[in-house]
């Protein structure tokens, strides 16, 4: 049954080791050797010619002269599989016997059940000379295997095959033809079949009307996917196109296809399309449909990263570093306890905050005893880690638009242990005419969202070009808010770092490159040793070159939410716009001026200016002769007209100086009333600790 079939080696016949386990067996064997040995054993019997018979085809064999080496044709791989099929026919022969062999035995058994107890002595003996005979049999056949492999291996396959295929034994039957015969017709039809996958290696586009037809019916997501595959190979390597398309056909289908597997509307599409090349823009939806992993900052107000982590392990959470970048930041993979409701977190150890959100405070970088502004601070992480990084020391002003959004800072700061910070309700393109003078700025400011598809998936189809527009307004004027609300003459700062969590260049490159024609500022390295560089180029917009300085992050590349980030510095409070105006009214002014001199009317003027030279007025020759005339080196004074500008340009000064004064008692006062509110809220929060103790 479990034996390796080999035509030269065959399985000495009769009751095995089984039967002879089974109740009775020794009955019988004793039987069957009393009764005459072969001679009443037809199945020991037949066995043994067999085994007779082989040893004579391989004696025969040896002695017959060693065939040529056949030529190797097309038939040498077809006529292999014969061994095989020989050997699973001999193999299922032999099942079929030794079945036969144990019914008969157990017919067997059931009639010598009555004599067992007389015979056991016996049939011991007797089953101890058998099993001599059967050793005595094996030793022969290991006798005659000791011949070598190769004379073995020609003998195997002269007596499996010919020269044709056919077996050379008498027991071939015309089951091996079929299966020969078969085989060879699976062998004709594999060149079509390899001709049907040279003709597919060429991808063909669909036409309009079978994608509409696939529109209109149930959709495969199925196709659709592999349709994309497709249509990305081929625009890596165009040559590889079927048909003469062109290469923006194959970008629309692939829109298209895109749009209806990741449930993307048309413009963001398009925008993404622009943005990214083809194959970085599968990666990016694809990293959109997936959450970004968990992260933590350490407080270190409160404690060390070393001890929360070992806190937080002990918890059951597990985590890691976040990476050299980060001092304070953690991954949590997987947690047995909501992060958010630990001891820790309600302690104030730890904040919840997107690794991506790090990265603007890190490149802010604000010092101890300075004066900091975070114009859009709601809900109050970057507020808390730059007053962290600070040490609670000097003055972090957190300012929000939306009232109900400041609960939610005031609460992280009282929970984070933060009491150097001032917390305040105004519009940020309001904020230099209440305060001003700040040593550094953080704008975070509001955007489209679209770096942050995998947390508010709504983005991808209520988003249009008059959307972006508009945030790219509001950050335009945001910005130069900011800008002048920092101070240049700070010896420590005077640095704006501006960041959005969207990818848009509209948002992003269009806003830095507005506020660098605007203001005196310049774009400085961020301090960020990874990020990719900013957009220089993007399709026909042409921007400063140092907006290579800026950092872009991206899901699919950097394992975060998509953000950008540039770091911009403030070296002069003065406004390059007023200039410009002052020169555009000047060169107003000479125009008017020279206008006047090529008029006829004023050309009395001008005889004025040259008194001496005309002779027709004999008036103004005699004027001078007087004592008490001799005014008209006061014509100097007359030439006033033409200075005008610069007697409008002193009296302008004078009032800009008085209202920049005016501006600094406002603020001095102003910040004194602040300081005020801030000494009164401290004396409560004293008198109230005492009262509960």
């Amino acid at each position: 049954m479990g034996r390796k079939l080999d035509p030269l080696k065959k399985a000495p016949r009769g009751p095995g080791r089984k039967a002879r386990k089974q109740p009775g067996a020794e009955n019988e064997l004793s039987k069957i050797l009393s009764d005459g040995g072969d001679c009443c054993s037809p199945y020991l019997f037949w066995s043994l010619l067999n085994r007779a018979a082989k040893r004579r085809q391989v004696e025969a064999q040896k002695l017959k002269p060693s065939r040529p080496e056949a030529k190797q044709n097309d038939n040498a791989e077809w006529l292999k599989p014969v061994k095989r099929l020989k050997k699973e026919e001999e193999a299922e022969n032999d099942d079929e016997e030794e079945e036969e062999m144990e019914e008969e035995l157990s017919d067997q058994d059931v009639d010598s059940g009555d004599e067992e107890a007389g015979n056991l002595e016996e049939g011991e003996e007797e089953e101890d000379d058998d099993e001599e005979v059967e050793d005595n049999e094996e030793e022969e056949e290991e006798s005659g295997d000791d011949e070598p492999a190769e004379e073995l291996e020609l003998s195997d396959s002269d007596d499996l095959q010919d020269d044709y295929g056919v077996s050379s034994e008498d027991d071939d039957d015309d089951g091996d033809l079929q299966s020969l015969i078969q085989y060879r017709e699976k062998t004709d039809e594999e060149p079509d079949i390899q001709l049907n996958v040279e003709a597919d290696e060429h991808f063909t586009l669909p036409s309009t009307e079978e994608m509409d037809n696939q529109l209109s019916g149930p959709l495969d997501l199925t196709s659709v996917h592999e349709r994309i595959k497709d249509i990305v190979a081929v625009l890596q390597d165009f040559s590889k196109r079927g048909g003469p398309h062109s290469r923006q056909e194959y970008i629309t289908v692939l829109r298209r296809d895109l749009a209806t597997y990741y449930s993307y509307g048309d413009y963001m599409i398009e925008m993404l399309s622009d943005l990214f090349p083809v194959s970085e823009l599968v990666d990016f939806l694809e990293s959109c449909e997936v959450q970004r992993p968990v992260t933590i900052r350490t407080n270190t107000l409160k404690t060390r990263r070393r001890d929360l982590a070992q806190a937080l392990i002990n918890r059951g959470v597990n985590l890691d570093p976040l990476g050299k970048w980060s001092k304070t930041g953690l991954v949590i993979y997987d947690s047995s306890v909501p992060v958010g409701a630990t001891p820790e977190y309600l302690a104030g150890h730890y904040m919840l905050q997107g690794a991506s959100s790090l990265l603007p405070v890190i490149a802010l970088a604000p010092q101890e005893n300075e004066r900091v502004l975070d114009m859009c601070c709601a809900p109050g992480g970057k507020t808390s880690y730059m007053a962290q990084l600070m040490k609670n020391t000097g003055v972090v002003v957190a300012n929000d638009m939306n009232a109900e959004r400041l609960r939610s800072v005031v609460g992280n700061l009282h929970r984070l242990g933060v009491t150097s910070c001032i917390i305040c309700n105004y519009d940020g393109r309001q904020i230099p005419k209440v305060l001003g003078g700040f040593d550094r700025v953080l704008l975070d400011a509001p955007c489209s969202g679209t770096g942050i598809i995998s947390k508010d998936p709504a983005v991808k189809t209520n988003k249009n070009a008059q959307d972006i527009q508009r945030c790219a307004h509001i950050q335009k004027e945001l910005i130069l808010s900011a800008i002048d609300s920092l101070d240049a003459q700070s010896s420590s700062g005077g640095f704006l770092v501006y960041c959005t969590c969207s990818i848009t260049v509209e948002e992003n490159e269009c806003v830095v490159d507005y506020a660098l024609k605007k203001r005196n500022v310049k774009l400085v390295p961020t301090g960020l040793d990874f990020g990719k560089e900013g957009f220089v180029r993007f399709k026909e917009r042409r921007f400063h070159q140092s907006l290579r300085l800026a950092r872009r992050f991206y899901p699919h590349t950097h394992n975060m939410d998509g953000f950008f980030v540039a770091k911009l510095r403030k070296f002069s409070n003065t406004i390059p716009s007023t200039k410009e105006e002052k020169s555009g009214a000047e060169q107003t002014e000479n125009k008017e001026v020279e206008e006047k001199k090529a008029n006829p009317k004023p050309a009395p003027q001008a005889q004025k200016k040259g008194q001496k030279t005309p002779p027709t007025e004999p008036v103004q020759k005699t004027l001078p002769a007087k004592p008490g005339q001799k005014t008209p080196p006061t014509e100097p004074e007359q030439k006033t007209p033409p200075t005008e500008p610069e007697q409008s340009t002193l009296t302008k000064s004078g009032q800009s100086a008085q209202k920049t004064k005016e501006k600094k008692r406002l603020k001095y006062m102003k910040n004194q009333m602040m300081l005020l509110k801030r000494q009164k809220l401290l004396l409560k929060k004293k008198k109230d600790k005492k009262k509960s103790t």
